[in-house]
């Protein structure tokens, strides 16, 4: 078979199970290098277990992750990360003790580039004015939306090929939403290839070039995101029309 080098992320009939409950079954879904791709659906729909499928956090139960061409089902989460595969979790996962410094810091642990560490650092505080006026404070002291910056600059700091977005917008103020969503689009302007997971529809469909839509454990649609947003079924269940 000839693999599709231009994809770098490919689910293959993936089921999860925990305890017994098949949360997520026979699911197909690609991520070609440079797309912004959506992963919409209801609470409980098994967006994140699919996330934490890809990330090594959760074991799959049959089918196969494959990717840059290669099958990393089994692999450990560390091992994925350095090999640009990042995930920004639910809940941001930030170290509220540590300095926002400190925080950014970590995100380039596995990395020995002094030089480039710098200016990749100087980057992220372009992206995130708001972090740079606050470096040296305690990260948990932030507001959320600064805390959900504050993650996603972490993960930019291990120079992802792969940038994995859990519910970004969870939480977070409406203006504070837009903001998040403006920096998303930067990033995959500079050629970050994204699989977004995200409550708002509307939003998500509208920064993505292709989106699925999961219901139950399963996958039930996927198109390009303008078509998705035209689809009555999508309108009357995730938009609210």
């Amino acid at each position: 078979m000839n693999m599709d080098t231009s994809t770098l992320l490919e689910l293959r009939e993936l089921d999860v199970a925990y305890g017994g409950i098949r949360a997520v079954r026979g699911l197909n879904l690609r991520v070609d290098r440079g797309e912004l791709v959506a992963l919409i659906g209801a609470n409980g729909a098994g967006k994140s277990t699919t996330l934490r499928a890809v990330c090594g956090l959760v074991p799959r139960a049959a089918g196969d992750i494959l990717y840059d061409g290669r099958s990393i089902a089994g692999s450990p989460s560390y091992q994925l990360v350095r090999h640009g595969l990042v995930m920004v979790p639910e809940g941001r996962g930030i170290f509220g003790q540590l300095t926002i410094e400190e925080n950014l810091a970590m995100g380039a642990y596995s990395r020995k580039d002094a030089d480039a560490i710098r200016q990749d650092m100087e980057h992220v505080l372009e992206l995130f004015p708001r972090l740079k006026e606050r470096l040296k404070q305690s990260a948990g002291t932030l507001s959320g939306g600064e805390q959900q910056m504050l993650a996603m600059g972490r993960a930019m700091m291990s120079r992802p090929q792969l940038l994995l977005l859990d519910e970004p917008s969870m939480g977070l103020a409406p203006l504070m939403v837009e903001r998040i969503f403006e920096v998303i689009q930067g990033i995959a302007d500079e050629g970050v290839t994204i699989l977004l997971i995200e409550q708002n529809a509307r939003l998500a469909l509208e920064v993505s070039q292709r989106g699925y839509v999961m219901e139950s454990g399963q996958m039930i649609l996927e198109g390009p995101s303008s078509q998705l947003l035209d689809d009555p079924k999508v309108r009357a269940a995730y938009l609210g029309e």
